[in-house]
């Protein structure tokens, strides 16, 4: 029988040929799967296959790690939430202002240095780093719950907490009926000389900004006639101020400072005059970030029903859609930083406040 061809070869070659054929199919695949996993920074930041999660907790479980440069110490009940849900995952923060951190991720980068993943950081602060194409835009499923108008025009970032400027007042020297509803009324003769303003300049900047896109230039002069006492103090401390009734009225006041004192029983009242200006905190990837999978969790997790309901417990106004008072949800926001030509724009908006609120005249402080 030796080297005598049996009877079924063919078939046995046939199945043979078949199994080969299959394992070569399945290595193809697997070969094809293994190829398919996001492997660059951008394409992780953009993933969108149902196996998305999946993904981005194996990658974080190889990384380990996480560096989030942010604002304050408000996100640390954020993150320890975030640690208990990937416990995995090792994660730092280092906080400062929104100048400072922008100035030291240029510097770094500067020196090839690449340590930040996210941040969680002032859109004024963020405009500088996209410019200089140190952030990498992304996408994230929870986006679809936000208003298109709250995330940047190419994604480089989407807001995560908010407060809004609007009328202040003391109710001890005002009356309810009589205070300002709308801005039209701030230009009644009654009004003039009882107003302030915050000199600070991002608030100031940002409220006369409001009122030439809502309003028109011709109202901001119209305005400027009032004689409105500038205070170089910033939101809170004129709140202040307008608690002791020093400063009767302001269009100068965040809602988060009113509502904040009026817990504690200041005798102060809020009031949304038109489209108001939105000071946000906003969340953004590193365009080289070491820990992208890590980073795209927390970016996820930030924008998530229970993340923004974090923020609303800690006293923040949320920018996901369906959170917070109805009243919030009606207000008109205008998201300044977010307005595609906001860096051609901002210089007009500053050289229009000081020339009808500050030059020629004396701050009150």
């Amino acid at each position: 029988m030796q080297g005598k061809i049996p009877h079924d070869f063919p078939f046995r070659r046939a199945a043979v040929g078949g199994i080969v054929a299959s394992l070569f199919i399945l290595l193809s695949f697997c070969t094809m799967a293994v190829a398919a996993e996001p492997a660059s920074v951008a394409a992780i930041a953009n993933y969108s296959a149902p196996d998305r999660t999946r993904m981005l907790e194996d990658g974080a479980r190889k990384e380990g790690a996480l560096l989030i440069y942010a604002t304050g110490t408000q996100i640390l009940p954020i993150i320890e939430r975030f640690r208990s849900k990937y416990p995995f995952i090792k994660v730092d923060l280092l906080r400062s202002d929104s100048i400072n951190t922008t100035r030291k991720v240029i510097e770094e980068y500067g020196a090839g240095l690449h340590a930040v993943d996210a941040f969680e950081l002032s859109s004024y602060g963020l405009v500088v780093l996209r410019d200089r194409k140190l952030l990498q835009p992304i996408s994230s499923p929870e986006m679809t719950a936000f208003d298109p108008s709250a995330i940047e025009p190419g994604r480089h970032w989407i807001s995560v907490r908010e407060s809004y400027l609007g009328i202040g007042y003391n109710t001890q020297k005002i009356a309810q009926a009589d205070a300002p509803k709308s801005y039209a009324d701030l230009l009644k003769p009654q009004w003039k000389g009882k107003m302030a303003l915050s000199g600070s300049m991002g608030t100031l900047t940002g409220w006369t900004a409001a009122l030439l896109v809502s309003q028109g230039e011709a109202f901001v002069r119209k305005l400027g006639q009032q004689d409105i006492r500038v205070y170089q103090l910033t939101g809170r401390a004129l709140a202040n101020l307008m608690i002791s009734g020093e400063v009767p009225l302001s269009p100068t006041i965040y809602n988060s400072h009113v509502a904040d004192s009026r817990k504690k029983g200041a005798p102060l009242a809020w009031v949304v005059p038109g489209p108001v200006p939105v000071t946000d905190t906003s969340t953004a990837l590193a365009v080289k970030a070491p820990h992208p999978h890590a980073a795209m969790l927390l970016i996820d997790f930030l924008l998530s029903q229970e993340g923004q309901e974090l923020y609303s417990q800690l006293g923040y106004n949320a920018s996901r859609k369906g959170i917070g008072s109805d009243d919030d949800q009606k207000l008109q926001k205008l998201y300044l930083a977010n307005r595609p030509s906001y860096t051609q724009e901002f210089p007009r908006w500053q050289r229009l406040a000081n020339d009808v609120f500050l030059k020629h005249r004396s701050p009150a402080r």
